[in-house]
């Protein structure tokens, strides 16, 4: 018989079991391994209560406390849903020419089906520590050219060649440069931190230094990510139906200015300032350079442990131990972390929700794979449609670092 879509896809979803997916997902992606998932996000929205305060019928005289009663300071993060899709193909004279080895077939569309959904992850796990507007790094001094340095070197793993980038004055609410005008990522020189781009920089009608890149499509788009739900300011501006200013902490996380210090002193201040307000954090997350120094700063102290992802001994990182008042911390690196910030992370307050697996195949008509209408060729679509959510924001904090 020969091998037709219908056949191969049975062997597809052979391959794409959970546990593969989960492999390729929680693999260099701490912080997104070991958030709690609820993958049943139904519904055009999900409230989130939190208490920010209890109520204050309370005094040494009766009639006082009865007087001055009142009832818990209550809000509701409404979370809503952002999508991101990656999509592959393989045309149809690869799909032809190894058709009489089904091996081959598997090798031809896998390599591409896994980038993909390889594509899908850092995507989301880059998302995860970000605020949502899909900046993925910010133009250095110059503008000329093809070469883009970025002002954070860390910043460029975001970016694979390929990639078409926009560009705009902020963060959010911004107006992207030139219209949306895209440049495509040639070549990348990772250690440099900087990327060759198909065009001069200053094709880009208003582009200028520090302005912030986005992948095409992403801007204000993505998931709310621990910068979302634990900015370096907390403004007015509503965060899933939510003024946070009235109680910047308890709706907006806690902040802590370490970049004067040393960063084991850093972490140790930042960490007893969030457990004054009430956390009792269990991780810690950083860049790799930041737990470098970490390391280096503790020397023959420093003491290693193994974060184990939900009781699977096959998911599991290492990271150093820190000491607090309310127990120990594991600091863990995480490649997805922007450079100079550290989070302090009550994991059982935080969840990644989404509809299904996060990402996942999107196979709603159960084929893993789709005949192109307009090519001759297959289609496979990755992607999610999740966001993060925290039921008690002041219990986890950011750490700003020194440089």
């Amino acid at each position: 018989m020969a091998l037709d879509l219908t056949s191969f896809d049975a062997a597809l979803k052979s391959y794409y079991v959970k546990d593969f997916m989960e492999n390729l997902a929680y693999k260099n992606n701490p912080f997104h391994a070991l958030v709690p998932k609820m993958e049943e996000f139904y519904g055009k929205n999900l409230p989130i209560p939190v208490i920010y305060a209890n109520p204050t019928g309370r005094s040494a005289t009766f009639s006082t406390a009865q007087s001055n009663k009142n009832n818990s300071g209550l809000k509701g993060f409404t979370l809503t849903r952002a999508k991101d899709y990656s999509l592959a193909s393989v045309d149809g004279e690869t799909l032809a020419a190894s058709a009489n080895d089904r091996g081959a077939f598997m090798d031809a569309i896998t390599v591409e089906l896994d980038g993909a959904l390889a594509q899908a992850v850092r995507s989301l796990a880059v998302a995860e520590f970000r605020d949502g507007s899909g900046a993925i790094g910010r133009i250095n001094a110059t503008v000329t050219g093809t070469t883009l340095t970025l002002a954070t070197a860390q910043d460029i793993v975001n970016f694979e060649v390929g990639m078409k980038i926009q560009f705009s004055s902020a963060a959010t609410s911004a107006t992207l440069r030139a219209s949306g005008a895209t440049l495509t990522v040639t070549a990348i020189d990772r250690a440099a931190g900087s990327m060759t781009v198909g065009a001069n920089l200053n094709t880009i009608s208003g582009i200028t230094s520090n302005d912030y890149i986005n992948v095409q499509g992403d801007i204000e788009a993505k998931v709310k990510g621990l910068d979302a739900w634990i900015p370096s300011t907390v403004s007015a501006t509503s965060f899933f139906g939510v003024d946070r200013t009235t109680d910047s902490t308890r709706l907006g996380g806690v902040r802590y200015d370490g970049s004067a210090q040393p960063i084991e002193e850093a972490m140790t201040d930042g960490l007893s300032l969030l457990e004054r307000e009430g956390g009792a954090p269990d991780y810690a997350f950083m860049s790799y350079a930041n737990l470098s120094n970490l390391k280096k700063a503790l020397g023959s102290k420093v003491q290693y442990v193994q974060a184990q992802v939900d009781g699977k001994a096959k998911f599991s990182f290492q990271g150093i131990q820190i000491h607090g008042n309310k127990g120990p911390v594991t600091v863990l690196g995480d490649q997805n972390c922007p450079a100079l910030v550290s989070y302090l992370i009550q994991m059982d307050s935080w969840k990644l929700y989404s509809l299904g697996s996060a990402p996942r195949i999107l196979d709603w008509d159960n084929m893993k794979v789709l005949r192109e209408s307009s090519s001759d060729g297959v289609e496979g679509r990755m992607g999610y449609y999740a966001n993060l959510g925290c039921k008690a924001p002041g219990w986890s904090g950011r750490v700003t670092l020194a440089s």
